[in-house]
């Protein structure tokens, strides 16, 4: 894939295992959906994962018993190119696997991101939506009450669309139907934070020292696998906290384990709040962080709410 700023990302498309005879219980000769009516899920992951960490493999796994999925690697991680600006342009490489997915032909497409990537879905989710659905002029600040993506996009974030268009191998998009295909009917939210900056633990530290200091970025490339940007945040994007009531109608689920040693349950409740009764609240007892704390049941009733009929 090609985003809409010019950076090449990896991604890899699973079809749905559901009755192709390879899912659990499936018959084998089972029929088989057809593309339109088979869901798909976006797997966004964490800082410093990519598409090939055994986690994200794993969710992708469980994931494929509900849903066709698409998984992919942000820029600066894998082999994907740029570097990462560590939540910020990232929605742009979201925004494309999203496109991607509609160019398939799924008519629903689900974004589920963890840590890093979950505030990347949250905020995808309030800058991206369905250009069908019914928001009041009024409902927000800075034009965020359209519900045209072409202008909520720069209007609030100040992207423009002045490359050509999310890129799918020898195929391109035209940039104006790429924004309006790029939205997500439903959004999950994984152990993410509600604020930025935010040093609160011991994890948090290490990883500001990670992103900002020289040394801390020679170790995220070469001991992490992950480059990242030197320029500092400008604008700063919206915060995940700022981004959750602008999610709706599309439905929100939030996931956050109670011994997530780098964001505690103030951050959940935090989002919560803010979304109102647009979002959904699963406080999982016993689980760590992100993808790698995630067990396949957990995933499976993640898939399950995902590929669940359309909330109203």
């Amino acid at each position: 894939m090609l985003t809409d700023d010019g950076v090449p990302v990896e991604a890899v498309y699973e079809p749905c295992t559901a009755g192709s005879g390879t899912g659990p219980g499936a018959a084998p000769g089972a029929r088989t959906e057809t593309v339109a009516g088979t869901p798909a899920i976006v797997v966004a992951h964490g800082f410093t994962g990519s598409v090939d960490r055994p986690a994200v493999r794993r969710a992708a796994r469980v994931f494929s018993q509900r849903a066709a999925v698409i998984t992919f690697s942000f820029r600066g991680h894998g082999r994907s190119g740029g570097r990462s600006t560590v939540g910020d342009r990232e929605v742009l490489d979201l925004a494309a696997a999203v496109a991607w997915a509609r160019a398939l032909g799924h008519s629903r497409v689900v974004t589920v991101g963890f840590s890093m990537g979950g505030s990347v879905a949250l905020r995808h989710g309030a800058l991206y939506t369905d250009p069908s659905s019914k928001r009041s002029p009024g409902c927000a600040p800075d034009g965020f009450g359209a519900s045209d993506a072409s202008v909520r996009v720069p209007e609030r974030e100040r992207r423009t669309a002045e490359h050509s268009g999310a890129h799918f191998g020898a195929h391109a998009v035209d940039t104006s139907t790429a924004v309006y295909d790029a939205y997500a009917d439903a959004v999950v939210s994984v152990s993410a934070p509600a604020r930025w900056y935010y040093r609160g633990t011991a994890p948090m530290r290490r990883l500001h020292w990670v992103v900002t200091r020289p040394s801390g970025r020679l170790v995220g490339r070469y001991g992490l696998r992950t480059r990242i940007a030197t320029e500092e945040w400008d604008p700063v994007p919206l915060s995940p906290v700022a981004a959750v009531p602008l999610i709706a109608p599309a439905p929100l689920l939030l996931v956050h384990g109670d011994r997530d040693p780098y964001f505690p349950l103030d951050h959940p409740r935090m989002l919560a709040d803010a979304a109102g009764e647009g979002a959904e609240l699963w406080l999982e007892r016993g689980m760590g962080h992100a993808e790698n704390a995630a067990d396949d049941a957990l995933l499976a009733r993640i898939a399950a709410w995902a590929t669940g009929a359309p909330r109203a």
